[in-house]
């Protein structure tokens, strides 16, 4: 038997992306999304247009697309209701955001210089992929608690940094499937290749009934 219902979002499950930023004074932002998709050398964001870095992508045209390991869900939930604009926006401050200039320092991470772009790659992540904006488009409706148009992202992967850990042995440009174990979020909860890691803060703040009834 199969059910209608409406759920509030569509994470069916994605890998986590740690995008990585300039902002206007040239300080760098980092923040973690979950709706991203791939085809060959594109990769595509989804996110508010309210957010800072939709905002660096308009301004700067570039970015680095870091993905962090199942391993690294403690260090991406530290950035969960962190935000690199100020004022929060409203709809962030209502779910516990509050602003945090220096994320990298907030998360424990470490900003390390790009190749072909001026955004920081994140050197604990496995794979770090330096990319220039293509194109923004407003898609869909706008959802009443953001209050701020939906955008998606596209992106042209520039270079591809991967840890030689997840390759395949005698091989130079092969990941090992078995070895790269990606973070995923599903409905806002972390995720990795043999089940569920930790609970989200991002869950809590986006499904506060959930929250209850799973303690009730």
């Amino acid at each position: 038997m199969h059910k209608v219902i409406e759920p509030k979002v569509l994470y069916f499950g994605t890998p986590v992306v740690l995008v990585s930023t300039r902002n206007e004074d040239g300080s760098p932002n980092l923040a973690p999304f979950s709706s991203a998709w791939w085809l060959h050398s594109t990769g595509v964001l989804g996110m508010s247009s309210a957010s800072q870095t939709a905002r660096n992508l308009e301004r700067e045209q570039e970015c680095v697309l870091n993905l962090p390991s199942a391993e690294m869900a403690d260090v991406v939930d530290r950035l969960a209701l962190l935000t690199g604009r100020s004022p929060v926006p409203e709809y962030k401050a209502k779910m516990g955001f509050r602003y945090e200039p220096d994320k990298f320092a907030a998360a424990g991470l470490t900003a390390v210089p790009s190749d072909l772009v001026r955004a920081p790659r994140v050197a604990q992540c496995p794979i770090q992929l330096e990319a220039s904006v293509k194109a923004i488009y407003h898609v869909g409706e706008t959802p009443p608690r953001v209050a701020a148009p939906l955008v998606a992202i596209e992106t042209r992967i520039l270079r591809v940094h991967v840890s030689e850990e997840i390759l395949i042995p005698g091989t130079a440009n092969h990941i090992d499937p078995e070895v790269w174990n990606p973070l995923i979020m599903s409905f806002c909860e972390f995720f990795g290749l043999a089940g569920k890691l930790r609970p989200s803060r991002l869950a809590a703040a986006f499904f506060p009934d959930r929250a209850s009834a799973a303690r009730g």
